[in-house]
């Protein structure tokens, strides 16, 4: 039995936690300016609602006396020692007792009396529901210009097209969510990119998720904001190409591997030329490195992909226990040693061609047409032979 406290009134002493609807969480580090307005307006919200709820403020080392403020006005003061963003929320919603959580910045910048569209959706059966400010509105001086036109539309933009999100502002502070969401999610990040990985992991695994108009004020501090643009939209976006290997891995990797082949098959099939352009071993050196680089990213592809699975970042797609039936230890090694064997031919080939004129001078047109490819054969068979051993290990790990 814990004791909490609430906004209606009732008996502090709640030994069933479902008896508290909603929890209102602010992450806060030295908002003493804003924080005590912040509170009064989200009791107010839910005395004026008749809501049972409660409002919890997970601070995070705040020095101005933050939490004795939001104690004052009537708040639940939960201290968390982990720094960052995505650190203070997590504190603050493990302590939260609400069937629904909503979350919202102790800036000022969030109007805490009016919640409804967020409660209403979270009622309806909403998993997420997510605020959008480009719908409700941006009040002068609330979001820099660079945010409003550049940063977030082009973020949100990137994770619509990443992760087939139908989220217009995917950076919205103000969200609400049910706690069994939340639990299922397993969100993990610290910093600020908690707000990305949530969007992402909820449309991964299928949830609920909405959207309702929301306006964003100027914050109500005399200090500069916590938020760093270069420096938190880098890590936001650093955050959505891992988690996005196809895009990151995949694509780029299919599209130089299928550019070297087709390259090195036009050389080496004697196209010597496209309208002006000539093409020889200097082409297919070229088209082999490509090979090469594009082989490794789809394996780093395969590779993320499997560990984000077993690791539980993201959901496992249909048939993916299929997949190491099919790439396996003795697959990876019979391919890998195959493809060496292959290169090691074109190269024994080239040396019985130089052995033929006596070790001498060579036609670099002529020999590294074997040179080249037997090489680069060479190189893939050796990387899949231990790439096998590693996606091996993966496979360990997951069962």
């Amino acid at each position: 039995m814990t004791s909490r406290s609430h906004a209606d009134g009732a008996d502090p002493l709640l030994p069933d936690s479902n008896a508290i609807e909603l929890s209102i969480v602010m992450p806060c580090l030295d908002e003493a300016e804003t924080v005590g307005r912040c509170v009064d307006k989200a009791l107010g919200f839910l005395r004026s609602r008749g809501v049972r709820g409660e409002v919890v403020v997970a601070d995070n080392g705040s020095a101005d006396g933050s939490p004795e403020i939001a104690r004052a006005h009537g708040a639940r003061v939960v201290a968390v020692e982990e720094k960052g963003y995505g650190a203070a929320l997590h504190g603050g919603i493990a302590q939260a007792a609400g069937r629904y959580v909503i979350m919202g910045d102790a800036d000022d910048s969030y109007d805490f009396s009016s919640l409804d569209g967020l409660l209403d959706e979270l009622r309806r059966g909403c998993d997420l529901v997510m605020g959008n400010r480009f719908q409700g509105g941006v009040l002068p001086g609330a979001m820099p210009w660079l945010h409003r036109v550049v940063g977030n539309p082009l973020l949100s933009a990137l994770g619509r097209i990443f992760f087939g999100s139908a989220v217009g502002d995917y950076h919205c502070g103000l969200r609400g969510f049910s706690r069994s969401a939340y639990e299922q999610l397993g969100l993990r990040a610290t910093g600020m990119e908690f707000a990305s990985e949530m969007v992402v992991k909820a449309t991964l695994a299928g949830l609920d998720v909405r959207e309702v108009p929301v306006v964003l004020h100027p914050d109500g501090r005399s200090r500069p904001p916590h938020l760093r643009t270069w420096r938190d939209g880098w890590r936001h976006l650093r955050f959505m190409l891992l988690f996005s290997p196809g895009w990151l891995f995949l694509a780029p990797g299919l599209v130089m591997a299928g550019a070297g082949v087709m390259a090195s098959a036009a050389v080496l099939l004697g196209v010597a030329q496209v309208g002006g352009v000539a093409f020889g071993v200097h082409t297919l050196l070229v088209a082999g490195l490509s090979c090469i680089v594009g082989y490794q990213l789809v394996t780093f592809a395969i590779f993320t992909r499997i560990f984000a699975v077993t690791e539980g970042f993201r959901p496992a797609p249909p048939h993916f226990e299929r997949v190491f039936h099919y790439l396996n230890l003795e697959t990876g090694l019979v391919c890998g040693a195959a493809m060496a064997a292959g290169g090691l031919v074109a190269l024994v080939a080239a040396m019985r061609g130089w052995s033929a004129v006596g070790f001498g001078g060579l036609d670099p047109a002529v020999t590294m047409r074997l040179v080249i490819p037997g090489s680069v054969l060479v190189a893939l068979g050796i990387q899949t032979l231990f790439s096998s051993f590693f996606l091996s290990t993966l496979g360990l790990r997951r069962r």
